[in-house]
């Protein structure tokens, strides 16, 4: 779950800074040319981010009309390399590749047509229930039209929208050993899609191609300081899917790519380097449900 990625995310001062064994080559080679100590703390707190989008996990018509799913999203996280990892000049590796999947119940309904408009509206949600000393919420949400072009063709757009908060140590003690306190962290991305399938034989492959922009907030409870974002993710967005269904079970599965963004950083930041750097993602999402 959220929290397990989440753990020992980031810190801007260790004592005893810990490097993994398997980083330590590229530790004692030092950071790359062009390293930017910024735009590397914002690449792990976007990636978390973009790792929960609500992305479709359907065709461009969830359903028929007047019908609607129930059922469990599975995306998979990919594990960050050393390069990722490394932080504080490359004396010190984050701990961030706890958890593999990442699961969201969801549930979609599909309107009654308005003429050749058929609209639908889905929901994800995440309990706030405590795990492992921390507590995770995770709401999202989309609303969107399809169009049947013909028997088989369908085209539509959406809007979508998440919000996530996690509660708990999410950043060690500045010192090993030292006092864990409690940590806020909270992401919320929203966006649009374009979308077009061809519905064949109960099998819809689909395209989703669009726009997603992502906030976040640090807040680090060990010295009350608040970890700034000076390059959020705004960038393109793509999904590639298959929207099965077999009698009442549908399974949908897709790859989804955050490939870069292309925000505006803060005048502050310490140096403006490609947009690319601040955040991305590809990773594959499978939902399985029952059609109610």
């Amino acid at each position: 779950m959220v929290t397990a990625f989440l753990a020992a995310l980031l810190t801007t001062n260790e004592a005893r800074a810990y490097i993994d064994q398997r980083c330590l080559d590229l530790a004692e080679k030092g950071p790359p040319d062009g390293y930017d100590e910024q735009a590397q703390e914002d690449f792990l707190v976007n990636y978390f981010g973009l790792s929960t989008t609500f992305s479709p996990l359907h065709g461009p018509i969830p359903n028929e009309p007047g019908h609607g799913t129930i059922g469990l999203e599975l995306s998979a996280i990919p594990p960050l390399g050393c390069a990722h990892r490394l932080v504080l000049n490359y004396t010190k590796t984050e701990d961030t590749n706890k958890s593999p999947l990442v699961p969201r119940p969801r549930v979609t309904f599909t309107f009654p047509a308005v003429g050749p408009v058929i609209p639908y509206a889905g929901l994800g949600y995440v309990p706030p229930v405590p795990l492992l000393g921390m507590t995770n919420v995770i709401l999202s949400g989309e609303f969107g039209l399809g169009i049947k072009a013909g028997d088989t063709v369908q085209i539509g757009g959406r809007f979508h929208a998440t919000m996530m908060k996690t509660v708990g140590e999410l950043a060690p003690p500045f010192q090993v050993g030292g006092t864990a306190f409690d940590d806020l962290y909270i992401s919320s991305t929203f966006g649009g899609d374009l979308m077009v399938g061809a519905a064949i034989d109960g099998i819809t492959p689909y395209l989703a191609l669009g726009f997603t922009d992502e906030s976040t907030f640090f807040y680090i409870g060990d010295d009350s300081v608040v970890t700034n974002n000076f390059h959020p993710y705004a960038g393109p967005t793509g999904s590639l899917g298959v929207d099965g269904k077999i009698k009442r079970l549908r399974i949908d599965g897709e790859f989804y790519a955050a490939p870069g963004g292309h925000s505006l950083p803060d005048k502050t930041a310490a140096s403006v380097t490609p947009a690319s750097k601040y955040g991305r993602i590809f990773t594959g999402r499978l939902k399985v449900g029952v059609e109610l």
